[in-house]
């Protein structure tokens, strides 16, 4: 195990979302109240780092920033329920080594949950719910409507020392999952849950991440369950920031496309990947290494042992193309 790589710390200050307003009847929307949480948080600096408490109940909110020395602590019977607002959801620029946005050119939708260059960041709980109300993104990507790239579920950015654990993330607009330019994250006992037709709805994407450890996860999504990523083609190259030292251990799940996947956005560079004890079933291939013309950048270091499948459509593939 890679268990205790990012430590689950002891905060020195608990708030609940209450405090500031919060009301989880599922009806009253709850943005301001966690925008203004996080604000106190970060502007109060108390040493030790402030956990935010949020009860059981149903928590409507539309996207919000995390900060540095912070616990996001979902009770049980918690849930963190993504509003459906499309048109009022805000703008961000799009990732430098995508170039553009990932589905469509310009900005891209923030993350439900967000951080940008943060430090010491926890998710966690007694298994409350992050639920991102993905159905009206994914009607609108069906439908050829969507204006921008999708909002991910979760989505940390520049940071390091990252801990998720003890939640269930269902119904993501886009990926679930997505730490991007970051060192030591780690994702265990977390459960990730959509439909088998919703469009990509990856389960946990590292991506030009270094430090990764991904441990006893439940994944059943529309897309692929892990996928290491690394940018993709020209602006990939150029940014330069490869994906290694990612370790995918005991993850048990289902899906139409990949168990495991490395790419195809893998520009920058992935080395150093360890996969063990995984099992997968009703999949549409187990372990994919795959890339496409103009991607460059290489794959090495990757080795894969004790992965269980059945009703698999493909074992094994890699395609360097």
């Amino acid at each position: 195990t890679c268990e205790g790589t990012v430590a689950m710390k002891e905060r020195a200050e608990t708030i609940s979302i209450e405090d500031f307003g919060g009301v989880g009847d599922g009806r009253t929307v709850n943005t301001a109240a966690f925008r203004e949480a996080v604000y106190r948080i970060e502007h109060l600096g108390r040493p030790g780092g402030t956990l935010l408490h949020v009860p059981a109940g149903v928590w409507l909110t539309g996207a919000f920033n995390l900060t540095s020395h912070m616990t996001l602590y979902l009770a049980q019977g918690a849930v963190i329920r993504a509003v459906q607002d499309t048109g009022n959801w805000p703008l961000i620029e799009p990732l430098p080594s995508y170039g553009r946005g990932r589905e469509l050119p310009g900005g891209r939708y923030m993350s439900l949950i967000h951080g940008s260059w943060i430090h010491d960041v926890i998710i966690t709980g007694e298994n409350g719910t992050i639920d991102g109300q993905g159905d009206v993104w994914w009607n609108m990507w069906r439908q050829r409507t969507l204006p921008f790239t999708r909002p991910n579920l979760i989505e940390i950015m520049h940071s390091r020392d990252v801990l998720i654990t003890n939640v269930m993330l269902l119904n993501s607009p886009f990926w679930n999952i997505h730490p991007v330019y970051c060192s030591n994250v780690e994702v265990r006992h977390v459960t990730i849950v959509a439909p088998h037709d919703s469009p990509n709805t990856d389960g946990i994407d590292p991506d030009s991440s270094s430090n990764v450890c991904i441990e006893d996860c439940y994944i059943s999504t529309g897309d692929d369950l892990v996928a290491i990523k690394s940018g993709w083609d020209e602006y990939g190259i150029a940014y330069a920031r490869s994906s290694s030292d990612i370790t995918i251990r005991r993850v048990t799940g289902s899906s139409p496309f990949s168990g495991i996947a490395i790419g195809s956005e893998m520009s920058g560079g992935v080395r150093n990947v360890l996969v063990e004890h995984v099992n997968l079933y009703d999949t549409g291939i187990g372990i994919h290494i795959k890339t496409n013309a103009g991607r460059g950048g290489s794959i090495t270091n990757v080795t894969v042992s004790d992965v269980y499948m059945e009703n698999v459509r493909k074992g094994v593939r890699i395609a360097g193309d």
